[in-house]
């Protein structure tokens, strides 16, 4: 095999087919993970009316997640060899997620845009689940474990006002 030169990682060919594989599939979940975390802290400070301290509150633990799962899934992306793009233009022109309403937001309205946020970046890991079945086992658990968390958030959300 013959390796890749990167300023910080050398890689064999075969690795880095796989990685630019893992690449292709995380790289969009790392930008909307970052556009979930941004927005999701906009509306937590932003939010008011009924319920406001329970949605401002738990819209910190989704913008945790967020954080959290977007850190993870780069970092597996980095340790592959490649490097990953979420500088704030690259997110805002990538990201799959909703435009945020920009002020003050009634708590039912923030919910469901936040919701609307949700099924944005489940759809974008959930596709990453599905492509990488057959590229990186490791990869698809990471993504996997972010859809898990991804999944409760919306839940939790999603019952401020499902029947």
């Amino acid at each position: 095999m013959t390796p890749t030169q990167n300023p910080t990682v050398t890689v064999a060919k075969g690795d880095l087919d796989r990685a630019a594989g893992v690449e292709r599939y995380l790289g969009p979940v790392v930008r909307d993970l970052v556009a979930l975390a941004v927005n999701g802290k906009q509306a937590h400070w932003h939010v008011r009316g009924a319920n406001f301290i329970g949605v401002h509150e738990f819209l910190d633990e989704v913008v945790a997640h967020a954080q959290d799962g977007a850190d993870t899934v780069a970092e597996r992306i980095v340790a592959l060899g490649l490097p990953v793009d979420a500088r704030i233009g690259s997110v805002a022109a990538q990201t799959t997620t909703p435009e945020l309403g920009a002020g003050f937001q009634q708590s039912a309205d923030t919910v469901r845009a936040i919701v609307a946020q949700l099924d944005a970046v489940i759809a974008t890991v959930y596709a990453a689940v599905k492509g990488l079945d057959d590229i990186d086992p490791v990869s698809q658990d990471i993504a996997i474990a972010v859809a898990q968390e991804l999944d409760k958030d919306r839940w939790f959300l999603f019952s401020h006002y499902a029947d």
